[in-house]
């Protein structure tokens, strides 16, 4: 009896380690945000925010308020969904809050890259260093070579035959053309003397651009799917698959063969090749910064021609600004003459087509900005009350909806308007307000603090050209008039910029 009474008691002490393991036994203590641990065990409500995070998020705001926490996946997350008391997450110190140690588990997951000591720091130095300010010169010019290169390859001999309308889908278009242009200007171009000439190694560069542009689509499609560890079998084998072609398409030693390679790739190489990082562990980095330079900004181009499509006093606002800044520098485009010389200066004028990249940002990027709890700590709210988090825990912010999408910060959210961020004399507006006090973080589509992403000012620079020379080169139209805009993929919240759920036929050709 003794025995079996033993038995009885081991058993029953493993299943109460389970249930704990499992979150079943948490308990909301005083002073913690409201506890929703979900109908799954262990899971939780992983399920619903996986389907769709903006509805789900809605929904547990309405049943506890503007913070809570609920389980997903084995973890407790606290989102704080009042955009007034954003500032005691973002402000935070990494002491208590640490976007490092959440992120570094994603990307081994995603790019299987290991981090090195102070990875975010290093990143963050050479993007400070190189993919803003006055290091965006010599990127803007490279952009604006390889976007000329791939969308205006046959201008030197047009004739009427070639101002045919092509047909294509603009978000597949949209995509290719800036996906390609940013990765050359970034891990370079292919030699004149390797090919034989300047055409051929432009051809070169078309070329396998496209090619590497079509393995990465099969690669960000399952992307999500990776980022929460939730692939299919067959799914795992393509991501690995993948994975290694990316890895030797963009090794070290690969990339060395090329001329007009950035900076801002060589030094991130450089720096950890004199940290003793592995050549294979620097190849699995060049993927992550692929990805992390070109994953956003094609995506984010298909939206913002969209709705200058759809809303013809924005685009003919935008393309009077574009037009301006053109003649301010003596360049005009013309059938035989050479092509325009879009610098950093002259994207500096445009606060219209600036206006319309917030406005189209604000309205589909959607990212989840998370912060592991390295300690036990509070945060306090914009209405004076305090809350009490766990060590262990995570602390989220979802500005899609809590900021973007409010009513009171920005009347009609839905709409797309491209002076919202306009004052009357065509300055940049920055005071948004809610409940009658000024919203600090009043869209956040790049993130906010230490997380913030470091290339934004790159980003934008690659939309901006992109749009600009489209608007310039090129007539171009929805085949359907009437097509409506297309759904937000909503598998995709929380990645960045979001996608569509379908493509939208359009028409272009070049306008003269």
């Amino acid at each position: 009896m003794s025995f079996l009474l033993q038995i009885l008691l081991a058993l029953f002490i493993s299943l109460l380690g389970g249930l704990y393991v499992l979150g079943a036994l948490r308990r909301r203590r005083p002073g913690e945000p409201p506890l929703d641990k979900g109908p799954i065990p262990w899971l939780g409500h992983v399920l619903e925010f996986r389907r769709d995070t903006a509805k789900f998020l809605e929904r547990m705001k309405k049943k506890h308020g503007d913070i809570f926490t609920v389980q997903l996946g084995g973890f407790y997350f606290t989102f704080l969904m009042d955009p007034l008391s954003f500032g005691s997450v973002v402000k935070e110190a990494r002491a208590k809050l640490d976007f490092n140690e959440f992120a570094k588990h994603l990307v081994k997951r995603v790019f299987g890259y290991h981090p090195i000591e102070d990875d975010h720091k290093l990143i963050q130095a050479a993007s400070n260093k190189h993919l803003m300010g006055d290091g965006l010169v010599l990127l803007t010019q490279s952009m604006m070579n390889n976007l000329q290169n791939l969308m205006l390859h046959s201008i030197g001999s047009v004739s009427d035959g070639d101002r045919l309308w092509q047909e294509d889908g603009l978000f597949a278009y949209c995509y290719n053309i800036v996906f390609r242009a940013g990765y050359l200007a970034l891990f370079g171009n292919e030699l004149d003397k390797t090919s034989g000439s300047v055409e051929k190694a432009r051809e070169v560069d078309r070329k396998e651009s496209d090619e590497l542009f079509r393995e990465f689509r099969k690669y960000d499609q399952l992307f999500p799917k990776l980022a929460y560890g939730v692939l299919g079998p067959f799914e795992k084998m393509e991501a690995e698959r993948l994975k290694r072609l990316f890895w030797d398409v963009l090794s070290v030693e690969k990339v060395a063969t090329k001329e007009n390679i950035s900076d801002w790739v060589s030094e991130s190489q450089q720096v950890r090749d004199e940290r003793g990082v592995h050549k294979s562990m620097q190849d699995r980095h060049m993927f992550l910064l692929l990805w992390a330079s070109q994953g956003n900004t094609g995506p984010a181009s298909f939206w913002l021609l969209l709705f200058l499509i759809k809303n013809p006093d924005a685009m003919q606002a935008v393309k009077k600004e574009v037009d301006e800044v053109l003649h301010e520098t003596g360049q005009e485009v013309k059938r035989d003459g050479p092509p325009i010389n879009l610098t950093r200066d002259m994207l500096l004028k445009t606060p219209v087509l600036d206006s319309a990249v917030e406005e189209s940002l604000r309205l589909t990027a959607a990212p989840v900005l998370t912060r592991a709890v390295i300690q036990d700590m509070s945060l306090k709210m914009d209405n004076g009350r305090e809350y009490k988090i766990r060590e262990g825990d995570r602390v989220s912010l979802f500005p899609y909806t809590a900021v973007q999408m409010d009513p009171e910060i920005h009347p009609d959210p839905h709409t797309f308007k491209y002076d919202r961020f306009l004052t009357s004399d065509v300055g940049k507006k920055t005071e948004f307000y809610k409940g009658g006090k000024k919203v600090k973080y009043y869209t956040m589509p790049w993130g906010a603090g230490v997380s913030m992403c470091p290339g934004r000012f790159f980003a934008v620079n690659e939309l901006k050209q992109f749009v600009f020379l489209m608007l310039t080169y090129f007539d171009f139209e929805l085949k359907n008039p009437d097509e409506e805009i297309p759904d937000i993929d909503v598998r995709r919240w929380g990645f960045g910029t979001m996608q569509p759920t379908r493509d939208v036929p359009f028409k272009y050709r070049l306008r003269f």
